[in-house]
């Protein structure tokens, strides 16, 4: 502060731009513009208008703000300060924070008393621009417990934007949480950061007119590569967008989904009447623990000699074929997937789900399809410039149908094959007829694009672009449709 007592070095937040102003968008772009005939031809717009997860609202992106510099410099009603869990951590947004705050910060943190990881505690700005100060404390990132930090990590930024709702405020300046001293990857973290501020704004952010992302050099190029992503500033941004969002984006607040803690509900619990709620206890324990301890189910590997002999009856064995696959879906569950996720063999548009699986992707197939297959669902695969090198390996197929649960062969209803050769045609029969029971009926092998689009609507089905290519280039699109129907 100067001697005539302006805030000279403090920024305002009306003179930043917001994320939807022309100054901030990519050369060329305009706002709001669809697509060019020119450049998307009609199939391909039409495959692409999907509906994002994160649309393209104009009234969240004036509510953005990326700013270059340091957060204690900005004039907003808060400024966000990360810490550990004593509230004294050493690292360069915090101590440019108590810089510019002044002593009377530091005796106030110690009345607060320490801060747990995850949640967030509000002080004075004292001789800052901003009025109030929000600490929050990001957690210690380990690969081994992923899971863990995300939650956390998202605790952070929801726990902000709830004290900023609770006091009215109007605008929130927010630091990167959870500093490179605390290990967590910046790109993973920027994702639960947008998604949980936009996701915030959605549902509860009417009061706040500004969230500020103050970022140093480095930072700034990953926040500029993400934020189109869950802000896009266009239909085109948010089309472009859909294919790079994660696989997990979270629930409607944008919290990390793990399946395996959530609670199941039975009625009258404690009574047991017929097999079906033997089959709700057996699920119910299988929260537990898969061993034999834990499930109370006698001795495993004696069951297993029985299986061998032909001893064991047909429940005990599909018990024995559960316990199987929830090892298999633990371990996908536990294991980082990553590298294979990054290949998009397989993902998931709505309710149908495509798929070029390799053999070595088993794991990464069961824990997403896991929680997919407990409804009725579809499977579209496209054997599309397959060659020698990369040919759907008939073990592997056999393998993994023998693995899985009982859910995903009762509830398929279709699978379609999309851009099948005459050897593949003859392998599917002949998998189908020796090797698998009961799917022969929902394989459909289909020539073309326009084909699927009779049984699969295109707004419900992402299509690869090498896909779109082979078939624009072998079955034209003024070929006359062919309809198929559901099994």
């Amino acid at each position: 502060m100067d001697p005539l007592g302006a805030r000279s070095q403090f920024v305002e937040v009306q003179n930043l731009h917001t994320w939807d102003q022309p100054e901030l968008m990519e050369e060329g772009e305009e706002k709001g513009e669809g697509p060019k005939s020119d450049e998307v031809d009609n199939l391909s717009y039409q495959i692409n208008s999907l509906l994002s997860p994160f649309p393209f609202r104009e009234d969240i992106n004036r509510k953005i703000i990326l700013f270059k510099g340091d957060v204690a410099l900005l004039n907003c009603t808060a400024i966000v300060n990360t810490s550990n869990e004593t509230l004294t951590d050493k690292n360069p947004i915090s101590d440019s924070i108590h810089r510019h705050a002044g002593p009377e910060l530091r005796d106030e943190l110690l009345k607060l008393k320490g801060c747990r990881t995850g949640e967030a505690k509000m002080t004075e700005g004292f001789n800052l621009a901003a009025r109030f100060i929000i600490h929050t404390v990001g957690p210690k990132y380990k690969a081994k417990y992923r899971t863990a930090a995300e939650s956390s990590l998202y605790s952070c930024y929801r726990n902000v934007m709830q004290l900023a709702k609770e006091h009215t405020m109007v605008s929130v300046g927010f630091c990167v949480i959870s500093t490179t001293k605390r290990g967590y990857p910046l790109e993973d973290a920027t994702h639960i950061a947008f998604r949980t501020v936009r996701r915030f704004l959605e549902n509860h952010g009417e009061s706040i007119e500004a969230v500020v992302f103050a970022v140093s050099d480095a930072e700034e190029v990953v926040y500029k590569k993400l934020l189109p992503l869950y802000y896009p500033r266009s239909k085109d941004e948010e089309r472009a967008s859909l294919p790079l969002l994660p696989a997990d984006i979270g629930n409607s607040e944008g919290e990390p989904v793990v399946p395996e803690r959530q609670i199941r509900i039975t009625e009258k619990p404690g009574s047991v009447e017929d097999d079906s709620e033997d089959e709700s206890l057996e699920l119910g324990l299988g929260l537990v623990g898969n061993h034999a301890f834990a499930r109370m189910e006698g001795d495993v590997d004696k069951q297993r000699k029985q299986i061998l002999q032909g001893h064991l009856s047909e429940a005990a064995q599909q018990k024995q074929h559960q316990r199987n696959y929830n090892r298999w879906l633990c371990r996908a569950r536990a294991e980082d997937l990553s590298d294979i996720a990054a290949l998009k063999a397989l993902y998931q548009t709505g309710q149908n789900v495509e798929s070029s699986l390799c053999s070595h992707a088993l794991l990464y197939f069961i824990h997403v399809m896991d929680h997919i297959t407990v409804k009725e669902y579809v499977m579209v695969y496209f054997h599309t410039l397959t060659g020698e090198h990369n040919h759907l390996d008939t073990d592997f197929l056999k393998k993994l149908y023998d693995i899985v649960d009982i859910k995903f062969k009762k509830n398929l209803r279709a699978f379609y094959f999309v851009h099948p050769t005459f050897r593949s045609k003859v392998s599917a029969w002949f998998f189908t007829t020796f090797s698998v029971s009961g799917i022969k009926e929902k394989v459909h092998h289909i020539e073309n694009l326009q084909q699927l689009f009779a049984c699969i609507l295109p707004e419900q089905i992402d299509i690869p672009p090498f896909v779109l290519e082979y078939d624009a280039r072998v079955s034209p699109i003024q070929s006359s449709l062919h309809s198929c129907s559901l099994s």
